[in-house]
């Protein structure tokens, strides 16, 4: 008896094993690559369907004035092709500090408009360094800019400028 009883357990787990009703496919999709914080360096350029982020991997920078030099330096030529563009004119002074989060851009010469382009690439530029270099939480950095006149605009946070 023992025998068909091991001979019956056999066919039932192959059977089991064969038909258990995953069929093979095609190759699929995966989605989007994930998304989120990213490690290094950030600055941001213009474009046409709104501010764009782009990394710059292995680059490293020692201070708030880093960021900015790395900012006038513009997209590179394959960035502009894929049509970003820095509406910050290389010419324009600038004294930028920071404390607990909290950073203010000097630029006497700016004036700061709340929904240009060109002050979401200050705010998410300098937000993005402040995290780099003194470890702030992205959700905590405030950017004031005190531009032509004196005038003061902000504070801003980066996510303000970025769409969604």
């Amino acid at each position: 008896m023992t025998r068909p009883r091991t001979a019956l357990t056999c066919c039932v787990l192959a059977l089991v094993a064969v038909g258990c009703g995953i069929r093979p496919t095609g190759v699929t999709d995966g989605g989007t690559a994930p998304s989120g914080i990213s490690k290094g360096m950030r600055i941001y350029f213009a474009s046409d369907s709104g501010l764009r982020g782009v990394s710059r991997p292995g680059t490293e920078i020692h201070d708030l004035l880093g960021a900015y030099k790395l900012l006038l330096a513009g997209p590179t030529e394959e960035e502009r092709a894929d049509g970003l563009t820095n509406l910050l004119a290389s010419t324009e002074p600038m004294t930028i500090s920071s404390h607990q989060g909290t950073v203010t851009i000097d630029a006497p010469r700016y004036l700061a408009e709340p929904q240009a382009q060109s002050t979401g690439q200050l705010v998410c530029t300098f937000a993005r360094a402040e995290v780099l270099l003194h470890g702030t939480r992205p959700d905590k950095v405030q950017v004031t800019i005190v531009g032509a006149k004196g005038m003061r605009a902000g504070p801003y946070q980066c996510q303000q400028f970025l769409s969604h």
